[in-house]
């Protein structure tokens, strides 16, 4: 066999098969594969290979373009236990949010068009009186991220001036943000006080002494320091804020909306907590405890949310229809009073014990597998070792990490974890409506292990 009998781009195209490529892929894109896959043959012929037939060409290249054009972002059913799973995508919207998503994407929408006056509105209004009723606060402005939400507090309200903060809050979260690079790009000039574990009032108010654009605190959500510490509290900040005529502004993070110690959980700080207190600027994130789309909101006093409202940074910041739309349909499960029962971030924490039990003995039973109980936590940069009793189909084995790869190679993907000689696959983070999937994926992955270990005996 020589390079002779490898058929031609254009023979290949002309057959049913070739037509029925150009029919799913366009003739652009079946001429761009069919050219890599000769290619490929021609090397292979070089080193001592027969050629390939037409239909194995014709098949590799279709192959070839499922692989290139298949969604890399793709659903997985999480079985980790890890509820706000930031490299899963945190929180799962809740069946309102997602209709929401889906109308604003397939029309036309009122984004930015007042409908009374028949003119150019603002993108705000779709969530802000939301906000203003939820938290308690004068106004609001929703962004991208809660990144993007100090960022632009900050731009906005000291810009080449100093910003007071405690030491021990000097935080990072996930992907390497980090608050006092937030602070060099806003151009804000950092003034560290206290110590990594005890800051006192009397620190906060030597270096407003010395005159100050703004007073943050950072809540530290994902870490926790214990024994002899000492923190002034936020009516401590607000009080001196007023005094030397400084704003604080409060990094939430999480954006706690709900009292997380009503679930089992220590108590998380809310956003009307910060508002009730005070707090010039409240900052959190809206796909963390909120249950929401990823954003950053900006709750506080109407005077400085409006200053941040015209700085430049906000455009370059500012949500998208689809989040606004997920973010009002997800704030009324709270103005409702139902987002316990359809949010689902809120739907797995308030999850009773008993429930998983059963779920994960049924699912066991199916696999002939064990049930187990185990320990789930919220994730998500909250409440850090904090943790809910739940249950777990355990599957033993001699390689719980080759089966956990299998797992990862179903579809949809199921993502587990592996404790000692097994994986462990937590009922708390699967919704209850995806446990016959979850079954099926497991069957079909052992089918597919044991087929391979047919073929290598």
């Amino acid at each position: 066999m020589s390079l002779r009998d490898l058929p031609s781009v254009e023979r290949l195209l002309q057959t049913e098969a070739g037509e029925r490529l150009q029919a799913d892929f366009g003739h652009e894109s079946s001429v761009r594969a069919l050219r890599q896959v000769l290619e490929s043959a021609r090397r292979a012929i070089r080193d001592g290979s027969p050629a390939p037939g037409g239909d194995k060409v014709l098949s590799e290249a279709r192959q070839a373009l499922d692989r290139q054009l298949a969604p890399s972002l793709q659903p997985v059913i999480n079985a980790t236990g890890v509820i706000l799973h930031t490299n899963l995508g945190r929180a799962i919207l809740s069946r309102a949010a997602r209709q929401a998503v889906d109308t604003a994407a397939a029309h036309y929408t009122t984004l930015e068009y007042d409908l009374d006056r028949g003119e150019r509105g603002r993108r705000d209004v779709h969530a802000e009186s939301l906000l203003r009723d939820l938290t308690g606060a004068e106004a609001a402005l929703v962004v991208n991220n809660n990144a993007a939400a100090v960022l632009l507090a900050v731009s906005a309200l000291a810009a080449r001036r100093r910003v007071v903060v405690s030491r021990s809050q000097l935080i990072e979260i996930g992907g390497g943000f980090r608050i006092p690079e937030v602070l060099k790009q806003s151009g804000a000039k950092l003034v560290e006080v206290g110590t990594t574990n005890r800051t006192h009032r009397q620190d906060f108010e030597s270096a407003l002494q010395e005159g100050a654009g703004l007073i943050l605190r950072a809540h530290p959500s994902n870490f926790k320091i214990i024994g002899f510490t000492q923190q002034p509290s936020l009516t401590d900040l607000v009080e001196l804020g007023e005094r030397f005529s400084v704003a604080v502004l409060d990094d939430l993070g999480s954006g706690a909306l709900l009292d997380t110690a009503a679930y089992g959980l220590g108590h998380e700080p809310t956003v009307q907590e910060s508002v009730q207190a005070g707090a010039s600027l409240v900052a959190f994130s809206g796909d963390k405890l909120l249950g929401g789309p990823q954003a950053g909101l900006l709750v506080g006093r109407k005077e400085l949310v409006d200053r941040l409202r015209r700085h430049p940074l906000a455009r370059a910041v500012r949500a998208d229809k689809l989040c606004l739309a997920a973010l009002a349909a997800t704030l009324g499960h709270y103005l409702k009073g139902e987002a316990a029962r359809e949010i689902p971030v809120w739907r797995m924490i308030a999850a009773g014990e008993d429930e998983l039990r059963r779920r994960a003995e049924t699912c066991a039973r199916r696999l002939g597998a064990e049930a187990r109980p185990a320990r789930s936590t919220v994730g998500g940069g909250s409440l850090p070792e904090e943790t809910l009793p739940s249950w777990c189909v355990a599957l033993p084995g001699p390689s719980p990490d080759a089966r956990a790869a299998g797992l990862r190679r179903q579809r949809p993907p199921v993502i587990g974890r592996v404790e000692g000689d097994a994986v462990w696959l937590d009922l708390r983070t699967v919704l209850p409506e995806q446990d016959d999937l979850l079954v099926q994926c497991v069957e079909s992955a052992r089918a597919a292990a044991a087929q391979k270990d047919d073929a290598l005996a």
